[in-house]
């Protein structure tokens, strides 16, 4: 039996009622992951002490469930840190977005990363400057990080498998350095790695004690100034053989 306008019409309208539903859930399921991020961000950022905008907003935008295992995507948000793998942890979102403040991130700056991890930190710098090198000693953890930076399109991120102590000095200097693991000092290369008028945010001590987050900032004469913010408690930088 042939179909006739009316039938084509009627299965039109079939057709759209069903691309619609599925339009929505797709958008449902968007909505869902964004009432999330900022529900995250009211109550686990704003309400404390991290004011900056344009961080605030970055927090918003950067889909942290991408960026844990699939298994934990429904904890994504949630006030705490979550294993990725490896013995290591993505930050909880509270210190992550109380880094990149202290960091007072500029859109021409370029950011080194130590410690990539998933790849998480790294995104959420590259809404707020011009270019993020990351390090991941981890070369498993590396090479997954900058598939899934490379699948959500973050390409002003560089990711590389390597120890990060010893910074990327063939890139530097950066005008920030943000190291998302904890050694039991500031390593010297990093330090030398940091433009005149630039900031260092990293976790510093040992292992088995509290360890203290510093600002460290270097001023156009090259004297270095720290500020100690907050005890915190992170998983230790590694070592490369």
């Amino acid at each position: 039996m042939g179909r006739g306008p009316r039938n084509y019409a009627v299965l039109a309208i079939i057709l759209g009622v069903f691309m619609h539903v599925d339009s929505g859930a797709v958008v449902s399921g968007q909505d869902a992951f964004a009432a999330d991020r900022e529900r995250m961000v009211a109550a686990q950022i704003a309400s404390r002490d991290v004011r900056d905008a344009r961080v605030l907003a970055a927090m918003r935008e950067v889909p942290r469930h991408r960026f844990v295992p699939d298994t934990l995507q429904m904890q994504a948000y949630d006030d705490r840190p979550l294993p990725i793998g490896h013995d290591q942890t993505i930050s909880q979102p509270y210190i992550v977005a109380l880094m990149t403040q202290l960091a007072r991130p500029g859109p021409a700056d370029r950011a080194l990363e130590v410690g990539t991890g998933s790849g998480y930190q790294a995104a959420v710098l590259s809404r707020l400057v011009s270019h993020v090198y990351t390090i991941e000693l981890v070369e498993a953890l590396a090479r997954s990080a900058e598939q899934r930076l490379t699948e959500l399109r973050y390409t002003n991120v560089t990711t590389r498998a390597g120890d990060g102590y010893a910074g990327w000095p063939e890139m530097a200097p950066f005008d920030i350095i943000l190291v998302t693991a904890a050694p039991d000092h500031v390593p010297a290369p990093l330090l030398q790695q940091l433009k005149e008028g630039g900031r260092m945010v990293v976790p510093v001590g040992p292992v088995a004690e509290v360890q203290e987050l510093q600002l460290i900032e270097k001023d156009h004469q090259g004297r270095i100034r720290t500020r100690r913010v907050a005890p915190v408690r992170f998983v230790p930088l590694l070592r490369g053989r």
